[in-house]
């Protein structure tokens, strides 16, 4: 049954990603600049600026530039970056981990916090922790994400000094762990380095606490609605009339069955982040996929922008696949209607 899910997933998401192709191609062809006439230089001649533009193509037509760009991704390649100079793919797969750490971190850190929270309040309606709870996910929605990671760095670091500096994913002492995964909390740990694990450590803090900041608000808000709405129901009441205890009522029927809409939150919310990350990257110079699709953009470097857009796109449809699957093992009906 999940298996015959996923492949109908597949195959609903490949219209979306070839527009996906086709309008992230068109777009960064309609945006202002001339790459050929940036990488010149201002004291480049004409001739110059046509033999960079010939050089990449761009003096093609759009249908011609559109087969080449297909060409490219049927044999796995994104184009080349003007700005590193070194394939697209390669420079993705090399800042991917990066980006995706910091979300899960991210992400992590306000389900550890909004799960709990959502679930007080809803069993304590009107109580103070149900007015924390609101305050909090007012806060949390309110606050421009940039805005909270400069606050963050102002308070934490400036004034406390008790964050590193907000200089990437380690500070200049400390060597990056070998490659295993990607990323350097578990390959530090894989490798026996925990000197640098935790300084990793000490570096994600704040950017990953800057995203959950964000994160709790609609996460235990959506919980709190659910959980509310499932304590009402004739099977708790049930349960509870039956003497069951009051963990066992609130985790093994309430909370389950409230956790549809909010692993369909959670999805949102990761989504969301992958996209936030573009301005926490910057805020601490993190170098993940998003700061290098703002570089790439500002020098016109059509490239990298598409394979940033492209992998986006991919992701997005990988993680709409994993709450399928999460349906499935939440509620057995989902895989009998599947």
């Amino acid at each position: 049954m999940i298996a015959h899910l996923i492949l109908r997933r597949l195959l609903g998401a490949i219209p979306s990603l070839v527009a996906v192709v086709v309008v992230t191609f068109l777009l960064t062809r309609a945006l202002p600049g001339d790459p050929a006439a940036y990488f010149a230089g201002p004291a480049a001649t004409p001739q110059a600026i046509e033999e960079i533009r010939h050089k990449l193509g761009l003096d093609k037509s759009l249908p011609l530039q559109f087969v080449d760009y297909l060409g490219d991704l049927a044999r796995g390649e994104f184009g080349q970056s003007l700005t590193t100079g070194q394939p697209v793919a390669q420079d993705i797969l090399a800042r991917l981990p990066a980006s995706v750490e910091l979300t899960l971190a991210g992400l992590i850190l306000a389900l550890i916090v909004a799960l709990p929270l959502g679930v007080a309040a809803a069993t304590r309606p009107g109580s103070w922790i149900d007015h924390l709870a609101r305050v909090v996910s007012t806060a949390g929605v309110s606050l421009p994400v940039f805005f909270t990671g400069l606050l963050l760095v102002y308070v934490f670091y400036y004034l406390l000094g008790w964050a590193p500096a907000p200089m990437g994913r380690l500070d200049l002492f400390t060597s990056a762990p070998r490659t295993i995964t990607g990323f350097f909390l578990i390959d530090s740990l894989l490798t026996g380095e925990f000197a640098t694990f935790r300084a990793a450590a000490a570096q994600l803090t704040l950017p990953a606490l800057t995203l959950a900041l964000f994160s709790v608000a609609p996460l235990a808000r959506m919980t709190r609605a659910s959980m509310l709405g499932v304590l009402s129901s004739d099977f708790v009441r049930t349960a509870r009339a039956n003497g069951l205890s009051r963990g066992t009522v609130l985790v093994t029927y309430a909370l389950r069955n409230a956790l549809l809409p909010v692993v369909t939150t959670l999805g949102m919310v990761f989504s969301f982040l992958l996209g936030a990350n573009v301005l926490v990257e910057k805020v601490f110079s993190w170098p993940g996929i998003g700061s290098y699709a703002i570089e790439a953009l500002v020098a016109s470097d059509y490239a990298p922008v598409q394979g940033f857009i492209l992998t986006m796109a991919v992701l997005y449809v990988t993680l709409n696949l994993l709450i399928d699957v999460l349906y499935g093992l939440i509620d057995p009906r989902v895989r009998i209607e599947a």
